[in-house]
């Protein structure tokens, strides 16, 4: 008689089944941290375009004082000066004024 010879899967193919899980697993990990190189960089992208914006609103904010006060020394000087050149300078871009007396000084004269 011959022996017989018993097969058993779990004890023999343990050291494969690792193996194989563990590749699978660190093959896993390599696309996870491709795939989060890649987010990360487009998030810097983004975050440097936000911050660009957010900049220039924030110095169009601080100009944006400069220009009322530019464009009402302008609007005076057309005013005192009677310049219809200005005035229609001034009225090309939008800008309405009226000549407003100051109240008092028509009595107050030379």
């Amino acid at each position: 008689m011959r022996a017989r010879t018993i097969f058993i899967p779990y004890i023999t193919d343990r050291p494969v089944f690792w193996s194989r899980l563990l590749g699978s697993l660190a093959f896993i990990s390599l696309i996870l941290v491709v795939v989060n190189m890649f987010l990360f960089s487009g998030n810097q992208a983004l975050q440097r375009e936000m911050s660009d914006r957010q900049q220039f609103i924030t110095q169009s904010i601080q100009l944006q004082g400069l220009a009322r006060e530019i464009v009402m020394a302008l609007a005076n000087q057309a005013v005192k000066n009677n310049d219809d050149q200005l005035k229609q300078l001034l009225t090309a871009h939008g800008i309405a004024f009226s000549i407003t007396p100051v109240p008092g000084s028509q009595g107050q004269g030379k």
